[in-house]
């Protein structure tokens, strides 16, 4: 087993993923150890010492007291009355147990593909241990299906292809889909920071009854190295930066986008904030900015749309938002939308690449997740970079380049709607040069004479 899991990488897993990697390192009796127990299990059989066996005992003789009732029976013609529980009492309140622990691990219906919705409750769910009919499956067809799922493993490569949800596929003939692709774990995507177009390799397992795809166990290689070796690198926070030196060009027609690029540039690892009242335009700046810098080689970029209307999530075509939700969504699930977003941006600059995540909007998320939203932007030392270029009403402090609107042109027409006032950019002549930050602050001054 990789290094990879360690004990902070396991309590970090959904309850779904702990079981298959229980499954793979041979752990008996795991479907009906509580998550504490079953990652002690795990790191006991990955580091070759026996594991606990109070839990599977007690649950061994749970299952068996049937028998044992039997075997007392024949031994005493007149057993004593023993105050034991019904077999149906016995089930119920271990599938209650097994369901109020699935719910308290935050586990979802996408923690597995093709989990289906009775599984919680009441229904033929993944994990249950119940069989076509109903009934409770037997302590021995589970041990005799063990050993043909490990005999059906098979080690698979290809590119991975990341979800809206975090989770992701192995494409065996990228850039198509078909049925034999192989679903990865949001739990591994994280773990192992994947980005879209990683090659990655590892040992997969069949679907099971309520799944459709394949399911990777473990990741073994990341473009061609050692899984954990990529995983262990510096943490993103921890590498050295710089400030913002490669200007991002627009080449652009629009009177809006030629003064922001000439009077408010910015570049690779800048943290860009469009800011204004209502109807100054925020929104369409931010995606006229996203599709003049979409389909660049060597720049990926990634919008998510978080409390907007929802007739604008319609104006967005290309590039397609990673994520959407409108303005009637919870501050948390807004925030959260924008992390994901954030995250994909963050692991493409650990790479070594660039990213772009563009966000509209800010403006209902809360003050210290919006600050931290923008704070991942950065210029990596002689690596990637992340630029985020974010729309809210106004500036939370930070930024690198403020690109404020004025409402009052927008809503006259005036273009370009600047206000070169509350507008700026810190370091402007690492971008433009002196020169270029000079003119710079002349067309601020001359702007500021006229008014």
């Amino acid at each position: 087993m990789s290094s990879v899991l360690d004990r902070d990488a396991l309590e970090a897993s959904p309850l779904a993923d702990l079981h298959v990697i229980a499954n793979e390192v041979g752990v008996d009796g795991f479907r009906r150890l509580r998550k504490a127990d079953l990652i002690d299990a795990i790191l006991a059989k990955q580091s070759g010492e026996a594991p606990a066996a109070d839990a599977d005992a007690d649950a061994e003789a749970d299952v068996d007291v049937d028998a044992a009732a039997d075997v007392d029976a024949a031994a005493e013609p007149e057993p004593a009355p023993e105050p034991t529980r019904p077999r149906r009492a016995r089930r119920s309140a271990r599938a209650e147990t097994d369901e109020v622990e699935y719910e308290e691990e935050g586990a979802t219906d996408e923690d597995a593909p093709g989990r289906g919705r009775r599984g919680r409750r009441g229904g033929r769910g993944r994990g249950r241990g119940r069989d076509d009919d109903g009934g409770r499956e037997s302590r021995d067809d589970r041990e005799e299906r063990a050993p043909r799922a490990e005999a059906e493993d098979r080690v698979v490569e290809g590119a991975v292809e990341l979800l809206g949800n975090g989770s992701a596929f192995i494409r065996l003939t990228p850039p198509e889909s078909t049925d034999d692709d192989v679903y990865v774990s949001a739990a591994q995507v994280k773990r192992c920071e994947l980005v879209s177009g990683d090659t990655i390799a590892g040992p997969v397992r069949a679907p099971r009854r309520s799944e459709r795809f394949p399911s990777l166990i473990r990741v073994d290689t990341i473009n061609g190295r050692p899984a954990d070796e990529v995983a262990e690198g510096t943490k993103f926070e921890d590498l050295p930066v710089a400030w913002p030196a490669e200007r991002l060009a627009l080449d652009s027609e629009d009177a809006t986008l030629k003064a922001v690029e000439w009077l408010t540039p910015f570049g690779k690892g800048s943290r860009v904030l469009i800011a204004g009242g209502p109807r100054a335009g925020k929104s369409e700046l931010a995606r006229a900015i996203a599709e003049a810098l979409a389909g660049r080689e060597g720049l990926e970029v990634l919008v998510v749309l978080a409390g907007v209307r929802p007739e604008e999530v319609g104006d967005w075509s290309e590039p397609a938002p990673v994520a959407a939700v409108t303005f009637a969504a919870a501050p948390d699930a807004q925030a959260q939308a924008i992390d994901q977003a954030i995250e994909q941006g963050r692991r493409v600059a650990a790479r070594g690449g660039d990213a772009v995540v563009v966000v509209d909007t800010l403006e209902y998320v809360p003050p210290h997740l919006a600050r931290r939203a923008l704070a991942a932007a950065r210029n990596i030392s002689d690596g990637g970079s992340l630029t985020v270029v974010a729309t809210a009403p106004a500036a939370f402090g930070g930024e690198s380049t403020v690109v404020a609107l004025d409402a009052q042109l927008t809503a006259l027409r005036r273009f370009p709607a600047l206000d070169l006032a509350g507008s700026g950019t810190l370091r402007a002549d690492a971008l433009v040069g002196e020169a270029g930050a000079e003119a710079i602050a002349k067309a601020r001054a001359e702007s500021a004479d006229q008014g």
